[in-house]
């Protein structure tokens, strides 16, 4: 069976930081799984006026509903964002703004981002792991920040693809079924009120 990973990268340069770690992490995470794994990558700068139109109109079409496409079919992302103002780029934050709702639900994905210095590195905790959280995907327990200098120290950035490759690649390849209980699951269920919470854990009810 052929596994499906699709690399998003946000990089507004060409060549860009970004597009090359965002291949070097797609290129991992394929050494993992295999040959029959197709890899897709979907460059956002060429999208930002489709984007744009999408932010405001609420449909997509053309490239950038092929992009959307890919990610909806995709069995694992690995996702790559340059820090602007401490946090993800507009450009990114756009593309995931305009999914379909549900579309990452229990998706296992890869975080990545760049940047000129590794002070902007708790972006990934701080910034893309609460998003993807909010979107209901799975990220794997190591993300991968490259600094400028770390291109030319590459012994550590490698090591860290590596490991984040093979976390990808382990719930991509088979691991653990995964089920993300949905708000209507949640609802059917009914929500216990705080206060009887509170009674139970004081063994007043």
């Amino acid at each position: 069976m052929t596994r499906r990973v699709v690399v998003v990268s946000a990089g507004l340069s060409v060549p860009s930081s970004t597009r090359l770690l965002a291949d070097r992490l797609g290129a991992a995470v394929v050494e993992r799984l295999g040959a029959d794994t197709r890899l897709d990558v979907v460059e956002l700068r060429p999208l930002a006026h489709a984007l744009a139109d999408a932010l405001v109109t609420g449909f997509a079409s053309g490239d950038l509903a092929e992009a959307q496409d890919l990610v909806r079919r995709a069995d694992g992302l690995v996702v790559v964002t340059p820090v602007f103002a401490a946090s993800y780029s507009g450009l990114f934050k756009t593309f995931f703004d305009v999914l379909e709702q549900g579309t990452l639900d229990g998706k296992p994905v890869l975080l990545g981002a760049t940047a000129g210095t590794a002070r902007h590195s708790l972006v990934l905790d701080h910034a893309l792991r609460p998003l993807f959280s909010y979107l209901h995907a799975v990220a794997v327990p190591t993300g991968v920040f490259a600094a400028t200098d770390d291109f030319g120290t590459d012994a550590d950035l490698s090591g860290r693809i590596a490991r984040a490759a093979g976390e990808l690649a382990d719930l991509v390849g088979g691991g653990p079924a995964l089920h993300v209980v949905t708000d209507a699951e949640v609802a059917e269920a009914g929500a216990v009120p705080f206060e009887q919470l509170l009674a139970r854990a004081s063994g007043r009810e």
